[in-house]
């Protein structure tokens, strides 16, 4: 497709699906100052639509209505994606650029489903984009320009970091940035619980592992260290954190966390 993909040509923008990422991405649209009047929906549950409508102030729509947007973004589940693609591919304009969040479904196949020349991008974020602390990673179908890229990649940039990668590396970026966030709730969790064992109030507990677990995170971003050398740095021998991680070390955890994110990929492989 030669014709320039730019911003200001953008006149209608389509979430199709207003689940917890659907939200996330209608909140990055308004946070980057697309306008609500041109922002639509489509969502088949009444009352989670009703509470998006409110909540954003835009409009829910129908999948034959948002076909002919200029911006599409597919937020639905990958086992439904390609019966969307089907019913959108009726009435969509040849210009439209189609945005997959879909794990595991590669841009070809959404290709081969519109049997056009239409742009397809696939995006993989994380929930911390609902707050603006995101990663998405970012691939470009074959029909894809840079002018494509660059306004996807702006707007996600809104809401957190982007990477651009080949599409090969979109399963193992869903096992690492995408699931990934719930790998660290749950060791949280299991702070807090052995927290409460050990004799602390669980609003203790809580608070305690929480300002750990962000300070952790601000000394990674800031301080320059690799993870290692950070951990060395608190570790003294002998000591109690030194007893802490040869539980860790003897229980293989490794090896835990690398076949947790085999499994992570495998699954979104599969769902391709």
């Amino acid at each position: 497709m030669n014709t320039k993909f730019t911003r200001d040509g953008v006149r209608k923008v389509a979430v199709v699906g207003a689940g917890v990422m659907g939200e996330a991405i209608i909140s990055t649209l308004i946070n980057s100052k697309y306008q609500k009047d041109v922002i639509s929906f489509v969502e088949k549950r009444d009352d989670r639509a009703h509470e998006i409508e409110g909540k954003y102030g835009i409009s829910r729509a129908s999948l034959s209505e948002v076909a002919t947007s200029d911006l599409i973004f597919l937020v639905t589940k990958p086992q439904d994606l390609e019966s969307v693609v089907e019913l959108l591919a009726k009435d969509l304009l040849p210009s439209s650029l189609l945005v997959s969040l879909a794990a595991g479904k590669k841009t070809s196949v959404l290709e081969n489903l519109l049997n056009s020349d239409n742009p397809v991008i696939r995006v993989m974020p994380n929930t911390p984009l609902l707050i603006g602390e995101g990663i998405s990673a970012i691939s470009a179908g074959k029909h894809a320009t840079e002018e494509h890229l660059l306004v996807v990649t702006e707007l996600f940039q809104s809401s957190g970091a982007t990477i651009l990668i080949d599409e090969a590396l979109q399963d193992a970026v869903t096992a690492t940035s995408g699931s990934g966030p719930a790998y660290f709730f749950l060791f949280v969790e299991s702070m807090i619980e052995a927290g409460m064992k050990l004799g602390l109030k669980q609003e203790d507990a809580s608070a305690l592992t929480i300002s750990t677990i962000k300070g952790a995170a601000a000394m990674l971003q800031k301080s320059g260290k690799s993870p290692a050398t950070l951990r060395e740095n608190v570790t003294s021998p002998k000591g109690t954190t030194a007893a802490a991680l040869a539980v860790f070390d003897d229980s293989g955890l490794r090896e835990i966390v690398a076949e947790a994110m085999r499994a992570a990929r495998d699954r979104s492989v599969e769902l391709g």
